[in-house]
């Protein structure tokens, strides 16, 4: 049977010198270097210290002196661009520093020079120039020029009247439609394009582009026969608004319009006139400012017709004997119902006022304040017990079942 046998490595840097002294392996090509001591080190330390200190004070004598109460600008060693810096008062200055002082004395290691003050560029390259450059063949400096101007500059307030609102008086639109119309660039005055917030005179040309048209005749008017317990305009006290009864379900099985329901016809919808939470009848929603306009605008003249029952319940204690409301009420009240009464300091407009039957007027207005009706019944010795509306200028409830609704055909008209 054959035995392995292991040799000891000769390693011939374990062996001791003659001499008795341990040396350090050997490491790459030569010798490392021996360890310093710690005097060593502070001498070398200081020889280095002292080498820079000469050569710093070789550089101050070479350089020239500054003017008098101006400082020397500081340089950079090593400039951006590369290469070195140019004087500027001188051809351009390369290190002429002694090749030898950039190595230690002993030659054991190499010393690198000691960097040159930092030279701030941008005082080293005078001032910074104007934008525009100033130069003095262009004369004075030129001005900007100006911003380009609209075609329409805004007239002042005391120069003819907004155009929105020219476009309302004549019927056109709105005052928010025209708003949209012109800045969609559909109104042209004069053959030019108007802007927002334009003034203009009474004999100006108005045109209006045929996409106006187009979108205006895609707005709707329903009219709902709204019953009791629904607000007229936004929820209040939590009570719904009576637009939420605009559903397909919910549209009159009799409406002669023409017109599909659609999702988008609910879109906008808003109140022309009120009805009070406790009245019923005759309420129009539409999507169409000129509708709104007409029925509810300031120079509105569309008479409004109801229905009210009413009891007479006397003034300051009167005493009220048996009977109808129609035989108890004197006729000199029925007289102020028509007209002569007043309402928050303001006086009313003439009103119709009849007896319908011995409990029920019939009211004519051409206005409609908050709560008029039932405020000028208080006034004469009468309490509304209940309020329907059942007529809008040309337009009747008939037989519209409350709750339902229907569209404003196209050849309907209120004035």
């Amino acid at each position: 049977m054959a035995t392995l046998t292991l040799k000891k490595k000769n390693n011939s840097s374990s062996k001791p010198s003659p001499d008795g002294e341990r040396r350090a392996p050997l490491r790459g090509k030569g010798v490392s270097r021996p360890r310093q001591t710690l005097e060593q080190a502070q001498a070398e330390r200081q020889e280095r210290q002292a080498e820079f200190e000469k050569r710093r004070a070789s550089e101050e004598e070479r350089r020239p002196a500054a003017p008098r109460g101006r400082a020397e600008p500081r340089r950079d060693a090593r400039p951006a661009g590369g290469g070195s810096f140019r004087r500027e008062d001188g051809p351009q200055q390369r290190d002429q520093r002694d090749p030898r002082d950039q190595r230690d004395p002993r030659g054991a290691r190499s010393v690198s020079p000691a960097p040159e003050p930092r030279r701030d560029q941008r005082r080293a390259s005078g001032p910074r120039p104007s934008y525009p450059p100033q130069r003095e063949s262009w004369g004075e400096p030129q001005r900007p020029a100006p911003r380009q101007r609209a075609e329409h500059r805004e007239m002042p307030s005391d120069e003819g009247e907004r155009l929105s609102k020219r476009m309302s008086e004549l019927g056109m639109a709105s005052r928010r439609e025209a708003d949209e119309w012109i800045a969609a660039g559909w109104v042209r005055v004069d053959g030019k394009m108007a802007v927002l917030g334009q003034r203009v005179g009474p004999e100006v040309k108005i045109e209006v582009d045929q996409r106006a048209h187009k979108e205006q005749a895609k707005q709707v008017t329903i009219l709902l026969h709204k019953p009791i317990g629904y607000v007229s305009g936004q929820a209040e006290d939590g009570y719904e608004p009576a637009s939420v009864l605009v559903r397909s379900n919910t549209q009159w099985a009799d409406d002669a319009s023409g017109i599909k329901y659609h999702i988008g016809h609910t879109r906008g919808l808003a109140p022309a006139g009120r009805l009070d939470i406790d009245s019923t009848g005759l309420l129009v929603l539409t999507q169409d400012g000129r509708v709104a306009k007409v029925l509810i605008g300031e120079d509105s003249n569309v008479e409004k017709e109801y229905l009210v029952r009413v009891e007479f319940v006397g003034l300051n204690g009167e005493p009220v004997g048996p009977g109808r409301a129609m035989e108890q009420m004197p006729p000199e009240r029925m007289a102020l119902l028509n007209h002569g009464l007043e309402l928050d300091g303001v006086q009313l407009k003439p009103a119709k006022v009849s007896w319908a039957n011995e409990d029920q007027l019939r009211f004519v207005l051409r206005e409609g304040r908050k709560r008029q009706i039932r405020r000028m019944c208080e006034l004469v010795g009468l309490k509304v017990v209940g309020l329907k509306r059942v007529r809008i200028g040309r337009i009747n409830l008939g037989h519209l079942p409350a709750g339902q609704w229907r569209f404003l055909a196209p050849w309907e008209r209120f004035d």
